[in-house]
């Protein structure tokens, strides 16, 4: 064999163009491997080239667009024209093809055949396809096969296989006619002799253009053999247009002949080792499909069982693990996972060898994966990694075997008969998935993946012997999760929940007995015994699916083949299976055992149920009597017993505690937004609020037992957590059943909609008289719209002569200054008149579902709107518990609008009121939600006409405003001082959304709240609890004062259930486009934001705030997708603008930018003047050096810089630096009297304060990265929370802790003034030993000298009496007054991009997080795991190993320069070194001259740093960190 032959040694090479015009060098004769080489060459060329660019894409970008813009300017050319020049050029070409025919059909020496070739092969890469006839084609066919089979002359062969292929590019059929004249047998023999290497890669070439169309005459000639036998001789690139060969040929295998492709499979599952991703795509493509027409064969044992020898399961196991380096697309991961499905279905060979290799300990690590999901920002990823997580259920329900009463056939046998040889097997199968699958049961999955994990479940304990049965589940808590498993109500999922009792208690009888009625099992089995307990459920849409049909679980995980598609089977559940099967356990395990569960409790939940009675009944006390020391001693004693029979984690069942009562106490213990403004109660009951907090907070955040390691708050979480979990039952809509359309929606507007509308018949109530019936049948219904749009459109149609009579008169007496109802406001009105025209227009127009009359701006789908119509409801006023509950059984529940007014219509469906806060289609899967559905098919709620009655209201609203409950709250929290008049309180007490608020939901949530706060406001709890010791004279040292109290982790508070709910919920594409998403979503998640994850969290933000999903980077398992970068994303039809700024006047420039497009949904990317660089990079920098120009001194924004600016000179001003923050940046104090028309300077500071809000706000919507140290109290600010005097020790510790001080001071001195008959002489009321008095502080603000805190300042001094007032102003001063006017220029420059309330979501951490990424250092993990090497790197080579050496020992200033110079940000996004995208890579640098010479060079638009292969890591160290100092603020050509 000729040197031709040789084997190229690079990894990876750029693709050969397939046609490309000839020239000498490329065809003169080939007796070398200069081909090969010349190809290389080039790649390597151009590969370089496309390194030391970095604005090559915007160089591009702007040559195409000049180009356009020619051909746009020269385009005066008639069409006759331009058709006359193809016509000429086409005629002109077929007259040289047949000058080249002729010439290869005569008879020539080989130098003449050869000069033809080449002028064909130049024609064939110019021409256009209807220059070749199909005779033409047909006619070079034959004599272009007979010259591929030239034996003497290898250019020849070269040419005419070339010429083959260039003839399938440009003409459609030719793979007919060259296939006729045995092309593909000539061109295997010429693979199978590889002789010449150049001749064999443009075999390749050619035969991959045939297989597209001609895969059957492919593989009956041997082509899968013929390009896969030498595939190794062959570069990377040329490797995967083999493959590409294979999967043509795969996709379309013949019955006919197996052999033909059998023979392929050995080197197929050889390649699978390859590191190459794009190869291993290919083989793993081809595979799938050989195994799927394998399992379709008649012969499909046996076939299975010979691909399965040579090592076909080992290597996909390897490349589906978690530790695989190969990294496969979502599609081609799934479906090797479907390959194992069929293999161990058909083959024992598999399946004996699935086990064999630990399958259990693979899937448990790809399951556990599935909370990945929460952090995944895209909807497609998602519903991706759900369905890999499908194909995994399917898995393992083959590896076990059906469950029938019988044996069917051998195959189920033999796969008993291996589990029964191995039990040592199926036990270490058990112990690794059984807990993975419980915890993604309690997640709160759909019904489907619930459904195929207790399939698997239920398996494991039917084929398990006793002895492993109770090994197996003692290594969870199964009673409590099959408790669980009953709460969900799904007959299916209750059916296997009963199969797997029964099982338990055929082998364990008396094992898990007690253990059934302590969980509530069989409390919920006796649930099912009568036939009024459940209903049959229909089946529902699976949201997996790709097509939205209507599935049931019974046939979700069925791999055998069926002619009967999955639509048309029906459900194997009957009616009264569930009944039936809860009789037979019942009658055969419980009744023998005389339990009653009406009597029967266990010991536990009797003594709580006693505790928690007694607590009742002392609460239920008059206030008088609660105020006595004596009650207030037997409430304690109480409480403490109830938290230390809580704090036993294992003694207490989740059962047992809601069946306790205990919860039910807590809530009536602790003051609620409710019952606390009971205006009977008054100040006493005020007082008895506050001290509950602190003696509940005393108790829950001092552990009785100091050997415990979890605090009493700790455990009374999770037991709420759990309990969530039991009860909770909101919906989960699904629109998968529905196929979008557009419709046409009369009510309110008349537009046109992308979704459906919603079928309604009006119908006056047959009790009402003053209003008259509504003409039209039935109508069509925008679903999305709240009540009081449709309100507005109907009333004025059904009001009655009488009705307006009425109104007349009631104005009247409105003008008398009587009581009577209000009508409508301007707002409707116009909205009235509006919907009046368009329907008068349109009248005539209705029956035509397809017309689009109306502007997008009509629609109700507005982005700012789209994501819950409920989410632009106002926070429900507080008002009393049962004065609401009646109001909302009449049918009152409204909207409380300004002028206190009740609504004029109210709406009934099928006698049911609705709730006017949600739209129609909300207020509908509400009614389905209570009738018991806790998954809801919406394709009936389309189909079906909806009977809507309405009548009058004439009910009038209370009058709550907010100013009333401000006071309200505010007498409360006063008692001692104003000091406890704080706003720490409000975070508790906020406003409590309609829920339900008399179920065991509603109290478990108002629990956990009242828990959260706690926990958060446990430094305020604990020092007022100090204090008041030290006022008592308990505690004589100040130093005493602060008690450090351990805080729960807020992920404690975050329930995985909802979480995965609302996930779900958001996945919905109808959900997240037009608002349908269920009313709690938004509820939740305004009273109780913290039982979400903070990825849930920040894609409900996305989508409210924004109105789209963010599409950001998170590696997930094997999809090489991206998730959570706050970086670079994908945004969609969001139009860019690029923007044009100065370096020297950054603060400028961004005014500027702001002025022009902060209110534009545009994003923002910078250009410097006078430098070539555009893109990620430099606007990323630009927020960075805008963040740095706001922390400059002089400005007179921040608090640490408090010199007047007046002091300094213009010198010292422009050379002071920056201000230096070491607990973060909070506003500077600006003094009331000093304003913007008196003041130059504060002006300024005003609207630099405006524009640092809308820089904020504008870096959210874009996704950018910020470097903003702002302190933990600025953000408490931005999110909405009032500061209080415990908020200043966190940006000034030294003056925040002497006001607490003097505030233990002022209440000691209070109390020595109450308590004269008390023997005080020894308590001393001095700091520190120094009297007030001798501190010589007046009336001035410290620091700031021209801010006086009142008018006497100048006189006044601070004495212990007037102590308390100088506090007073001194927090005024600093947190509130001092700068209100600063914040509230900040927030409404913030509001101009995006509206400033949508961030109450979030903590103060959190929004750090979202806003200015992660501040941490890396370690070596992470480095090697999230940095990819490329371009002549691995992760062996010399120099990433000193790289990666010398990254570890940086420190964090060093960090972010390195970060700052690679990327154009200091910090990294939210997520770390995984979310940067791109990903951080590193690349070889070729250098011209001696290779320590050359500085590293970066393209951070790609995040490349390009690094010269230096001769010592000492040297790497210097240059890298001489580029990362000097290297910065310029973006040039590299």
């Amino acid at each position: 064999m000729a040197s031709r032959g040789q084997k190229r040694n690079e990894e990876v090479d750029e693709l050969p163009a397939d046609k490309r015009a000839c020239n000498s060098l490329e065809f003169r004769p080939s007796s070398s491997n200069s081909s090969a080489q010349t190809l290389t060459s080039t790649a390597h060329e151009g590969q370089d080239a496309d390194m030391d660019t970095s604005s090559s894409t915007s160089g591009s970008t702007r040559s195409e667009g000049d180009g356009e813009k020619e051909l746009a300017d020269g385009s005066c050319d008639s069409d006759n024209s331009i058709h006359d020049y193809y016509r000429n050029r086409s005629l002109s070409d077929q007259s040289k093809f047949k000058t080249v025919l002729l010439g290869l059909s005569e008879k020539v020496e080989e130098s003449g055949q050869l000069a033809q070739l080449t002028e064909l092969c130049e024609l064939l890469s110019f021409c256009s396809d209807s220059s070749l006839s199909s005779p033409m084609v047909d006619s070079f066919s034959p004599l272009l096969v007979r010259l591929a089979r030239h034996e003497s002359n290898p250019d020849i062969m070269l040419l005419a296989i070339r010429a083959i292929t260039y003839l399938c590019d440009v003409h459609p059929r030719s793979s007919i006619f060259i296939v006729r004249h045995d092309a593909v047998p000539v061109l295997c023999q010429r693979l199978m002799a590889i002789e010449y290497l150049d001749v064999a890669e443009q075999c390749l070439q050619a035969l991959e253009k045939i297989s597209r169309e001609q895969p059957v005459a492919c593989l009956q000639s041997g082509a899968m053999m013929a390009v896969l036998s030498y595939i190794d001789f062959f570069s990377t690139s040329v490797q995967r247009v083999a493959l590409s060969t294979v999967v043509n040929i795969c996709k379309k295998l013949s019955s006919e002949s197996p052999p033909l492709f059998m023979e392929a499979v050995p080197i197929l599952c050889n390649l699978l080792q390859y590191e190459d991703r794009q190869l291993v795509e290919s083989v793993a493509t081809s595979l799938i499909k050989i195994g799927e027409h394998a399992s379709r064969s008649i012969t499909s044992t046996h076939m299975l069982d010979d691909i399965c020898k040579h090592g076909l399961v080992e290597h996909t196991l390897h490349l589906i693990g978690l530790n695989s380096r190969t990294t496969l697309s979502q599609p081609t991961y799934i479906g090797l996972i479907g390959l194992l499905i069929k293999l161990a279905t058909g083959s024992t060979v598999a399946f004996r060898t699935l086990f064999e290799l630990n399958i259990s300990t693979i899937v448990k690590d790809m399951l556990s994966t599935y909370d990945l999901a929460h952090g995944m920002q895209s909807t497609s990823l998602v519903d991706g990694h759900q369905s890999q997580i499908n194909e995994v259920l399917k898995l393992l329900n083959e590896l076990l075997p059906t469950i029938t009463a019988e044996v069917d056939n051998q195959k189920k046998t033999d796969k008993e008969a291996f589990l029964s040889k191995h039990p040592d097997i199926l036990h270490k199968f058990g112990v690794d998935l059984l807990p993975i699958l419980i915890q993604v049961v309690s997640s709160g999955v759909n019904l489907f993946i619930c459904y195929g994990c207790l399939s698997v479940i239920n398996k494991l304990v039917h084929f398990s012997s006793s002895d492993a049965l109770h090994s197996l589940l003692q290594t969870a808590n199964f009673s409590s999760f099959l408790a669980g498993v009953f709460a969900r109500k799904e007959h299916h999922v209750v059916l296997l929940a009963l199969q797997i009792v029964d099982t338990i208690m055929l082998k364990l009888p008396h094992v898990y007995l007690n253990s059934f009625i302590k969980e509530g099992v069989l409390f919920a089995i006796y649930g099912l015994l009568s036939p009024d307990k459940h209903s049959n459920i229909p089946p529902i849409s699976d949201g997996i699916a790709s097509r939205a049909v209507q599935r049931c679980p019974c046939f979700a995980f069925d791999t055998c083949q069926s002619s009967e598609s999955p639509e048309n089977r029906t459900c194997t559940l009957q009616n009264d299976t569930v009944q039936n099967l809860a009789k037979y356990i019942w009658a055969t395990y419980f009744e023998t055992e005389s339990v009653n569960p009406e009597k029967g409790v266990t010991d536990i939940l009797q003594k709580l149920r006693t505790l928690s009675t007694a607590l009742t009944t002392l609460l239920n006390k008059s206030v008088e009597d609660a105020t006595s020391s004596q009650q207030e001693e037997d409430i304690f004693n109480l409480l403490h017993q109830i938290i230390s029979e809580l704090n036993d984690i294992d003694s207490i069942s989740t059962f047992e505690f809601l069946e306790s009562g205990i919860i039910k106490a807590f809530v009536c213990y602790l003051p609620n937004a409710i019952n606390l403004f009971k205006r009977e109660y008054g100040a006493k009951y005020s007082y008895i609020a506050e001290k509950r907090f602190e003696v509940i907070g005393r108790l829950l955040l001092t552990s009785a037992d100091p050997a415990r390691k979890e605090s009493p708050l700790l455990s009374i979480v999770q037991r709420l957590q759990s309990a969530l979990s039991s009860v909770e039952g909101f919906p989960i809509t699904s629109s998968h059943a529905y196929k979008r359309r557009n419709s046409y929606a009369t009510i309110p507007y008349g537009h046109c909609t992308s979704y459906p509308c919603l079928k309604v018949q009006f119908v006056k109530e047959s009790l009402e008289t003053c209003l008259q019936d509504y003409v039209e049948d039935v109508v069509n219904v925008d679903p999305f719209v709240p009540l009081d749009e449709i309100e507005g459109y109907l009333l004025p149609r059904v009001k009655s002569r009488k009705t307006k009579n009425l109104k007349m008169e009631s104005e009247d007496l409105k003008e008398k200054g009587g009581s009577c109802s209000h009508s409508p406001s301007d707002s409707s009105s116009s909205q009235i008149k509006r919907a009046e025209m368009l329907v008068d227009v349109l009248k005539a127009q209705e029956g035509n579902p397809n017309l689009v009359l109306s502007s997008p701006a009509e629609t109700s789908s507005s982005p700012e709107k789209a994501v819950d119509s409920a989410d632009t409801v106002d926070v429900q006023t507080v008002h009393d518990e049962e004065e609401e509950h009646n109001h909302f059984q009449d049918g009152g529940v409204s909207n409380m609008d300004d002028d206190h007014t009740s609504s004029n219509l109210l709406f009934y469906l099928e006698g049911q009121p609705l709730n006017r806060k949600l739209t129609l289609y909300q207020s509908i899967l509400e009614q389905q939600t209570e009738a018991g559905h806790n998954n809801i098919l919406s394709a009936s709620l389309w189909s079906r006409t909806h009977k809507v009655t309405y009548r009058r209201d004439m009910t009038e609203k209370p009058s709550y405003s907010k100013h009333s409950h401000d006071e309200a709250l505010s007498s409360f929290l006063c008692r001692r001082t104003s000091f406890f008049n704080s706003p720490y309180f409000t975070c508790i007490f906020s406003s409590e959304e309609d829920l339900g608020k008399s179920g065991p939901t509603y109290d478990i949530l108002s629990l956990l709240k009242r828990m959260e706060g706690i926990n958060r406001l446990r430094f305020y709890l604990m020092y007022r609890s100090r204090v008041s010791e030290f006022a008592e004279g308990g505690i004589d040292n100040f130093d005493k004062l602060i008690l450090s109290v351990d805080e729960v982790p807020q992920n404690e508070f975050v329930n995985k259930k909802l979480t995965e709910k609302l996930e779900q919920q958001m996945r919905d594409p109808m959900a997240v486009s037009a608002g349908a998403m269920p009313a709690w979503c938004s509820q939740l998640i305004a009273w109780c934001p913290f039982l979400f994850s903070f990825e849930a969290r920040c894609k409900y933000f996305y989508l409210v705030a924004l109105g789209r999903l963010p599409h950001q980077a998170h590696s997930v398992s094997h999809d090489d997708v991206r998730g959570s970068s706050g970086r670079q994303q994908n945004h969609g039809s969001i139009p860019r603008k690029k923007i044009l700024v100065h370096r020297n006047n950054i603060l400028e420039s961004a005014r500027q930018m702001m002025e022009l497009h902060a209110r534009q949904k545009v994003l923002l990317e910078v250009v410097y003047s006078e430098e070539v660089g555009t893109g990620l990079g430099p606007t990323l920098e630009f927020y960075t050096l805008v963040c740095r120009e706001f922390q400059s001194s002089g400005l007179g924004m921040w608090r640490d810089d408090h010199v007047p600016l007046h002091s300094r000179t213009s010198s010292e001003a422009e050379n002071s630096g920056f201000v230096v923050a070491p607990y973060g940046l909070f506003p500077c104090p600006w003094s009331p009297s000093i304003t913007a028309e008196n003041s130059t300077t504060y002006s300024e500071v005003i609207r630099k304060f405006s524009l640092l809000g809308q820089i904020v706000s504008k870096a959210l919507q874009d996704g950018r990265i910020l470097d903003l140290p702002f302190s933990k109290a600025f953000y408490k600010i931005i999110l909405g929370k009032e500061l209080d005097l415990y908020d200043i020790q966190t940006f000034d510790p030294a003056l925040g802790r002497t006001l607490l001080e003097f505030l233990a001071l002022i209440e000691r001195n209070k109390y020595l003034i109450s308590h004269p008959e008390e023997n005080v002489h020894d308590f001393d009321v001095r700091l520190r030993s120094t009297k007030i008095e001798d501190l010589c502080l007046d009336f001035t603000l410290p620091g700031y000298p021209d801010y006086a805190l009142n008018s006497e300042s100048q006189s006044k001094m601070v004495n212990l009496h007037n102590l308390e007032e100088y506090v007073t102003l001194m927090v005024d001063a600093t947190v509130k007054s001092g700068i209100s006017r600063q914040v509230e220029a900040f927030k409404l420059g913030f509001d101009q991009v995006f509206p400033i309330k949508h961030l109450r979501v979030f903590t103060e951490e959190e929004l750090e997080r979202l806003l200015c990424g992660e501040h941490v250092l890396w370690n070596s993990d992470e480095l090697l795991e999230h940095i990819k090497f490329d371009h002549g790197y691995t992760i062996s080579s010399s120099p990433i190993v000193n790289l990666l050496e010398i990254m570890l020992e940086f420190d964090l200033e060093q960090q972010r320069a390195f970060l700052q110079f690679v990327t154009g940000a200091p910090r990294l996004p939210n997520g770390g070194l995984a979310s940067l995208n791109p990903k951080l890579t590193i690349v070889r640098k070729h250098c011209n001259k001696e290779i320590n010479a050359d500085l590293p060079s970066v393209m951070t638009c790609a995040n490349y740093l390009k690094l010269p292969p230096y001769s010592s890591k000492e040297v790497m160290k210097e240059k890298l960190l001489y580029a990362i100092t000097e290297g910065q603020g310029s973006f040039h050509l590299s």
